[in-house]
């Protein structure tokens, strides 16, 4: 369902309110351009724009009378179908704004849930989208039916019946309880799918960061990819992971997953569980910042206050600095000085990923073993494992018949052939002395 109709809608009005009780000392910089940004990525025409600083917000309102005139007089003079507000609203400060204005006003949770269900594609994420904007919906039902009351016929069953408001608040109810019931399942399935990675000793690296970070377009490069990567807001909604297709120790999965912003509605972070679940199991997340951004530096600390909200501290994290090609060299070098633990990249010119690549590798298998083994030839199954982990990188017989194979693995992959029988590990001069081709 669409919360926005866009089809009737020609002209609308962004207010931007600046809360000075909001202010929690880490604050954007750049808050309007972002909430300006989101409003494009709805396809939402904006027609005019408003900022203005208030103290705190009106409990009936949420807007100080003033500004209201000034907003009806604008709304009256420019013929604006629709009111944008960079803040959540209550349910009747919604209704007393709409009945004040006499158009349509939406919030800032109502535009991303309309972002979200423009951009869900998968059945999954169209269910955690209807989700969360029928949650959002219960609590905004207005009372304009309430004269729609039905009788009830028969002795003892004379009077009001039920009125519309409680026939939506039924359906509703009905519906969000189907849909946990069907998220439910789709939990399950993905639990059941996680056990058989685990089982098959595949590593999952999650992508995690703030929207725009440029998180989808290394996703492609690492993954050979073509996902939708755009210059917007919540290009990706929907979890999407693919393998590794140049794999140095073995199976490596990468997740892209959905974008975090400051201040994410209680709706979506509640009805997204199914696909954030797919952060618990990962191996490592890989943080991407957009350090082109003058606001990067809080924008990193509201995602982690994220990940930590999600217990996922626990889980080892490389930041991946992106969009180096967009800072000035000067300030690169000093960025780089000041943060030696972090990866620097340029995922559009894919600068810089063997820095990134060694990392992932360093903390997925511990380290890299790099030389000759001996494998006997009842112990085909191994061999034929080791290729398609994609370790081998030159193959030898031996005059006794043994088959020698120049490996690259993981430290920890390796852990799983070192005590079986038939399989050593050898020098090179071992295979100079019994390889015959």
């Amino acid at each position: 369902m669409d919360l926005i109709e866009k089809k009737s809608i020609q002209k609308s009005l962004i207010v931007f309110i600046n809360i000075e009780s909001f202010k929690k000392g880490e604050d954007l910089l750049n808050d309007y351009e972002e909430f300006e940004s989101l409003v494009k990525s709805s396809d939402v025409e904006i027609a005019g724009s408003l900022k203005f600083k208030q103290n705190a917000p009106v409990t009936s309102s949420f807007i100080s009378i003033g500004k209201l005139e000034q907003i009806k007089e604008l709304s009256i003079q420019n013929k604006f179908d629709l009111i944008i507000i960079n803040h959540q609203l209550s349910a009747s400060q919604n209704r007393n704004l709409e009945k004040y204005f006499n158009i349509r006003v939406i919030d800032k949770t109502e535009l991303i849930l309309d972002i979200f269900a423009s951009r869900a594609t998968s059945h999954i994420g169209k269910l955690q989208v209807e989700l969360a904007q029928l949650n959002h919906l219960s609590t905004r039902l207005i009372r304009g039916w309430t004269h729609l009351e039905r009788q009830k016929g028969g002795i003892g069953l004379r009077g009001p019946g039920e009125t519309q408001l409680e026939t939506d608040r039924r359906l509703i109810s009905r519906r969000i309880k189907r849909l946990n019931h069907r998220l439910s399942k789709a939990h399950k399935q993905r639990e059941i799918n996680r056990y058989s990675r685990k089982k098959s000793r595949n590593k999952l690296v999650a992508m995690v960061g703030y929207t725009n970070a440029g998180k989808t377009t290394l996703f492609n490069k690492l993954t050979e990819s073509l996902q939708v990567a755009e210059d917007k807001l919540f290009a990706t909604l929907d979890s999407v992971t693919r393998k590794n297709k140049n794999p140095e120790h073995g199976p490596i999965l990468f997740s892209d997953t959905v974008g975090f912003i400051s201040d994410l509605p209680t709706e979506l972070v509640e009805s997204f569980k199914a696909t954030l679940d797919e952060l618990n199991s990962a191996d490592l997340l890989l943080h991407v910042v957009d350090i082109s951004d003058l606001d990067h530096r809080v924008k990193f600390n509201k995602v982690n206050k994220i990940l930590d909200d999600l217990s996922l501290t626990n889980i080892p994290q490389i930041i991946v600095n992106n969009k180096c090609d967009l800072v000035q060299d000067s300030k690169l070098r000093a960025l780089k000085n000041r943060n030696r633990d972090q990866i620097f990249i340029s995922a559009e010119n894919q600068t810089d990923f063997k820095d990134l690549r060694s990392n992932i590798n360093e903390i997925l298998f511990n380290g890299t073993f790099n030389g000759w083994v001996s494998i006997e030839n009842n112990l085909g199954n191994i061999r034929s494992l080791l290729f398609d982990m994609g370790c081998v990188k030159e193959e030898k017989t031996s005059s006794t018949g043994k088959m020698l194979a120049n490996i690259k693995i993981g430290n920890d992959e390796l852990k799983q052939f070192i005590d079986i029988k038939g399989f050593d590990l050898c020098n090179d001069k071992d295979i100079l002395s019994e390889s015959i081709n």
